[in-house]
C-alpha cells in the first residue's frame, strides 16, 4: 500500500481544490461532532442524575381559594384526611412548593448569627408525612413529629422560623465541613435559630437547574395562608392515573370556595424544568447529523468526480496488470489521505472550540475520549463514503477504458 502513496499525493497536488474543500468539511465536521457529543452527554447526565425522589409515582395538586369564606388551614386538614385514605395512596403532604419545578422558596442559613451570608438555600415546607411522600432516604437522625409541625404563616408573621429542620447531606457538609450536622443549630435570614434533627440523601430540591440543587432543607410547617397550597400524593406503582382521576373529581366538588388549578404527575414539572436541555440535545443532534451528511456527500462527490475524470488512467493501469483490488485500494488511500488531513486540522479546531465553550459558558474541558471517538467515526464515515465510487472505478473494463480519450 505504501507504493501507492507517492503517486496518489502527486495526483492530489495536481487537483488540490476539491481535496482541500473536502478536508475542510471533514475538519469542521469533526470539531462539531466532538463538541456536540460532549455537550449532549453532559445534558443527558444532568437530566438523568438521581433526584432521590420517587418521581414516577407522585402527583402534584394545586388548590387556591377565591372567596372570603375560604379558610386554608381547615381545607388542608380536610383534604389531607381524604387523600391519605384513598386506596392506592402511600402518603400525602401539603407544601408551599413543587419539587424539581425550578421554582420555590429559599432562606439564607448560616452557622452563627453574626456570620456573613453567602447566598440563599432552597427549602420546602412539609409535615410528618413529607419524607414518606417523596420517598427520600433518611440517613441520619429522625423524621419530624406531628407536634413539631408549625401552623401556616400569615402576612403579619412572615419572618417566623421553625424550631427544627431536616437537611440534605450535601447541605450538612456545606454548613459543617467534616462534621456531623445532627444537633447543630443554624440561623435563618431573620436570625431565628433551628436545630438539625435529620439528614436525607440523596435529594434534589425545587431548583434542578441551580449549581447545587442538592443543597436544601425541609421545614415542618403547613403552607402559608396567603399563597396557593400544593399537595404531593405518592401512589403505589401503577396507581398514579387511577388516583389522579379519583382525587381530582372529589376535590373539585368538596369545597365550593376554592378551585383545583391542576392535578399533574411530578414528572411533568421535571420534564418542563429540563426543557431547555432537551431542546439543546435535539438541536445539536440535528446539526451534527446534517454536518456529517454534508461531509459524507462531499467525500462521495469528490471520489465520484475523481473516478469519472480518470477513466483513461484506470484503464491503463488495468491493462498493465492492476487488479480490481489495486484500483479500490488506490482510491481508498487517496480518500484516506484527504480525510486524514481534515482530521488533523479538525483536532485543532475541536480543541479550540472546546476551550472557547469552557471559557464562555463555564463548561468542563473537552474529554479526550470524545476526540478519539470522533476521529474514528469520521474516518470510518469518510472511507464508507468513498467505497462505492472506488468499486465503480474497479469495475471499469480495460478495453472500454483505453478507448476513452
Amino acid at each position: 500500500m505504501s507504493l501507492d502513496i507517492r503517486p496518489t499525493l502527486s495526483a492530489l497536488l495536481r487537483n488540490r481544490t476539491g481535496a482541500v474543500l473536502v478536508a475542510t468539511q471533514v475538519a469542521i465536521a469533526l470539531a462539531v461532532l466532538v463538541n456536540a457529543a460532549y455537550i449532549i452527554m453532559q445534558r443527558i447526565e444532568k437530566i438523568h442524575r438521581p433526584t432521590g425522589i420517587d418521581e414516577q409515582n407522585i402527583l402534584v395538586i394545586e388548590s387556591a381559594g377565591f372567596t372570603d369564606r375560604f379558610h386554608q388551614t381547615a381545607s388542608v386538614e380536610e383534604d389531607l384526611r381524604y387523600l391519605r385514605g384513598v386506596s392506592g395512596v402511600v402518603a400525602a403532604t401539603a407544601s408551599n412548593s413543587i419539587p424539581l419545578s425550578n421554582g420555590g422558596n429559599s432562606d439564607s442559613l448560616v452557622t452563627r448569627p453574626d456570620a456573613p451570608r453567602p447566598g440563599y438555600i432552597n427549602d420546602m415546607e412539609i409535615d410528618e408525612q413529607g419524607l414518606d411522600t417523596l420517598g427520600v432516604k433518611l440517613v441520619a437522625g429522625r423524621n419530624f413529629r406531628h407536634d413539631e409541625v408549625q401552623p401556616p404563616l400569615t402576612r403579619t408573621d412572615a419572618s417566623h422560623f421553625v424550631p427544627v429542620i431536616i437537611v440534605s447531606r450535601e447541605l450538612g457538609e456545606y454548613l459543617f465541613p467534616g462534621q456531623n450536622p445532627l444537633g447543630k443549630q443554624v440561623w435563618s435570614a431573620f436570625n431565628h435559630a433551628a436545630t438539625i434533627v435529620g439528614v436525607v440523601d440523596p435529594i434534589m430540591g425545587t431548583f434542578p437547574g441551580s449549581d447545587h440543587p442538592d443543597r436544601m432543607f425541609f421545614l415542618p410547617r403547613l403552607p402559608d395562608e396567603f399563597i396557593v397550597c400544593r399537595y404531593w400524593v405518592r401512589t403505589r406503582p401503577g396507581q398514579l392515573d387511577t388516583v389522579a382521576r379519583l382525587v381530582e373529581s372529589h376535590l373539585a366538588r368538596s369545597n365550593p370556595d376554592r378551585v383545583i388549578d391542576f392535578v399533574r404527575p411530578l414528572t411533568y414539572f421535571k420534564n418542563r424544568s429540563y426543557l431547555g436541555d432537551s431542546s439543546m440535545e435535539i438541536f445539536l443532534l440535528t446539526v451534527t447529523a446534517l454536518v456529517i451528511a454534508v461531509t459524507s456527500l462531499g467525500v462521495f462527490a469528490l471520489a465520484t468526480f475523481n473516478v469519472s475524470t480518470r477513466t483513461k488512467q484506470i484503464g491503463t493501469r488495468r491493462a498493465v496488470g492492476a487488479r480490481r483490488g489495486d484500483i479500490v485500494r488506490y482510491f481508498m488511500v487517496e480518500n484516506g489521505l484527504i480525510t486524514g488531513a481534515g482530521i488533523l486540522t479538525g483536532c485543532a479546531l475541536a480543541f479550540a472550540a472546546g476551550y472557547w465553550l469552557s471559557v464562555q459558558y463555564a463548561l468542563p474541558r473537552l474529554d479526550l475520549y470524545y476526540l478519539v471517538g470522533g476521529v474514528l467515526a469520521l474516518w470510518g464515515i469518510g472511507q464508507l463514503a468513498a467505497w462505492q465510487p472506488a468499486r465503480r472505478a474497479a469495475a471499469v473494463p480495460p478495453s472500454v477504458a483505453t478507448r476513452t480519450v
